[in-house]
């Protein structure tokens, strides 16, 4: 790492010849290598766009001008040459820097980035910005082909063409964003030289080049040759120039002295700009450019082979169990149908859509549109399931409300990545969906508390005449039996885990296991704790827990979600609603914060979700006097006489 060890800014970068560049992003790459097989970390997507980032800050002047990274899990080499070298192999890890731009980590991230799409509205809204306070500095966005398939980069593209503000969109054009790209972009040139009047053209033209003495059939051949190509060149470029962008390219994102010169060239441009960049993800590390899937996301791994670095277990992921339950009932049901945005590796419905091809749908990174594409398949009498991670489905919320829940279509959300998730941060914590699903009429939610019951509520939610969110963790699951006959669950009927008297333990999800641990430490210490895995945020199962919340007045409630509108807030209605009081009841949740990024269990230590905090916390609850505890996270109601 001799240069790399040279550059703490992007000035001492300016201060290489053009020919020590591509030595420097060698070096890069190789560390970057080096640092996410310890930590994991998003690869492929990093490794090829390393030339693009030295020459964007070769020619560019950040911070003064501003360069944004869309989705930002490619900010890698600018990490390293923002003054990052030193904190990088920190990355991803408890306490050190984040996998994604954030603007309070750098003054060079200009933008906070862990969502698609988003970088054209910025960049256009920090052009405006410029252009109030008379500042001539560049605005730079980068933004993956993937990302292109979600509609707000669209909105941003066409206010930016209305008036025709300094801004430069570099595409970076892998052919990929997460899986494989769809939609109909990609084949936009082909539909339309397909109308029937360019065909009879291109037909008439084929015959006079044949007619030509001697040379004819040759030159014929030529453009034959040429067709795909010249095809490639031109569909991006009809597309953006109707959005009124300049638009230059494709050109090789690999090459530093094109990549150099053409940015030079575009640099003092004063309409907008868009710079078609083709690169290889994963190019230099040979595993990743042969598996880009694959290492996108990726836990550690060996830098030689490439092979993950094993778990040594055979306990199966919940979004593993959750893509074999599909195809299983699938099988029986053939209403069921798939829908996914951009992650059929992630939620687990690859197999499903290697099985069912006809009835697996790949929206692209489009949520808004996957849940209303949805909404119009249940109208005709299917049952779909959209599966999206928890935090992505948030971009959706109005169309779960307008489309869905309005008129209660069956339309089941299977939300992936509820809860913590560990080192992809505050961005990616499914830590509100309890919350902003709950709330809207006609909704089910729930969520399971081991890999058998996860198959059991899917069998309910396709069963249920209306909306139903099932919520489930990432990674491993519990390890219990899985049943081979799938009994669906009563919708709305929580279950008796373990009896006591002293307190009362009311679990939602991955929380349930937690709290049985708790339950067993608290035994040990003759303190008898009733366990209840509620299953539903909604419907509660309102006759049990008042009916025990009446015997046993001290409550605690445990859940993997804010506390705020979450299920705790759900059993404080509840109980409310019934008229009862005399009860204390604690909440054990995620507080007033955004989570940061770090290991899952850490995390979970941290706010008080794992078995040994829930058992000191329900213990403080039965040594309270009376009741009378001094904390604002207390609900305490006494008994009034009338």
């Amino acid at each position: 790492m001799n240069l790399l060890k040279q550059i703490n800014s992007p000035a001492d970068l300016k201060k290489l010849p053009r020919s020590e560049l591509p030595a420097l992003a060698e070096e890069i790459r190789a560390y970057i290598v080096e640092i996410v097989s310890k930590n994991g970390g998003h690869l492929a997507s990093n490794l090829g766009v390393v030339e693009l980032t030295i020459a964007i800050h070769y020619v560019f002047d950040a911070p003064e001008d501003k360069i944004i990274w869309d989705v930002g899990h490619q900010s890698y080499t600018h990490k390293l040459l923002t003054g990052r070298r030193e904190q990088f192999a920190t990355l991803r890890r408890l306490g050190g820097i984040s996998g994604f731009t954030r603007i309070s980590e750098s003054q060079f991230d200009a933008f906070s980035t862990g969502h698609s799409s988003t970088s054209i509205s910025a960049g256009l809204g920090m052009a405006i910005a410029k252009r109030l306070k008379n500042e001539t500095s560049k605005v730079i966005a980068v933004i993956g082909d993937g990302s292109m398939t979600s509609g707000i980069a669209y909105e941003g593209l066409n206010q930016a063409g209305d008036i025709h503000k300094d801004l430069i969109v570099i595409l970076n054009d892998n052919d990929m964003s997460i899986a494989r790209n769809v939609g109909a972009l990609s084949s936009l040139l082909s539909r339309t030289l397909s109308k029937k009047y360019l065909q009879d053209l291109k037909k008439e033209f084929g015959e006079f080049l044949k007619s030509l003495p001697k040379i004819g059939d040759d030159v014929y051949q030529f453009a034959k040759r040429t067709e795909e190509s010249f095809k490639t060149f031109m569909t991006p470029g009809m597309l953006f120039e109707a959005f009124n962008f300049d638009y230059f390219g494709p050109i090789n994102g690999h090459n530093l002295d094109h990549l150099i010169d053409i940015l030079n060239n575009i640099k003092t441009a004063k309409d907008p700009v868009l710079l078609h960049v083709t690169t290889k993800k994963g190019k230099g590390y040979e595993p990743a450019e042969h598996n880009p899937v694959y290492y996108h996301g990726v836990s550690c791994f060996e830098i030689d082979t490439g092979n993950c670095v094993s778990k040594n277990t055979t306990i199966p992921t919940f979004t593993r169990v959750f893509g074999d339950t599909m195809i299983e009932l699938a099988g029986e049901d053939p209403r069921i149908v798939a829908v996914t945005a951009a992650m059929p590796e992630g939620t687990g419905l690859k197999k499903f859509a290697d099985t069912y091809p006809d009835r697996f749908f790949d929206v692209g990174i489009a949520e808004q549109h996957g849940v209303t594409f949805a909404a119009g398949i249940a109208t005709e009498g299917f049952k779909p399931i959209v599966a999206i991670y928890s935090t992505f489905l948030q971009r959706a919320y109005d169309q779960v409300i307008h489309d869905v829940c309005i008129e209660a279509l069956p339309v089941v959300f299977a939300i992936d990545r509820g809860g913590i998730v560990g080192e992809d941060g505050p961005t990616h914590h499914g830590l509100f969906d309890l919350s902003y699903l709950r709330s809207l009429p006609n909704m089910v939610v729930m969520a399971p508390k081991d890999e058998n019951e996860l198959r059991q509520m899917l069998a309910a939610a396709i069963l249920h005449d209306g909306p139903v969110a099932l919520r489930y963790p990432r990674g491993t699951a519990i390890g219990v039996k899985i049943e081979k006959k799938i009994t669906p669950v009563p919708i709305g009927k929580a279950e008796v885990l373990a009896e006591g008297d002293d307190v009362l333990i009311l679990a939602i999800g991955r929380s349930v296991y937690e709290s049985l641990q708790a339950q067993k430490i608290l035994q040990k210490q003759g303190i008898l704790a009733t366990v209840v895995n509620c299953r539903f945020v909604k419907p509660l199962d309102v006759d049990l827990i008042v009916s025990l919340a009446e015997r046993i007045p001290r409550i605690v409630t445990v859940e993997e979600n804010v506390r705020q509108g979450g299920f705790g807030s759900a059993v404080l209605e509840c109980l409310n609603d019934a008229g009862l009081t005399g009860f204390a009841l604690k909440r054990i949740g995620i507080p007033d914060v955004f989570v940061e990024h770090g290991p899952q269990d850490f995390l979970r230590r941290r706010f008080g979700l794992d078995a040994s905090s829930i058992a000191d916390t329900t213990k403080e609850m039965c040594f309270a006097p009376s009741f009378s505890i001094p904390s604002s996270e207390w609900v305490h109601q006494k008994s009034e006489s009338i």
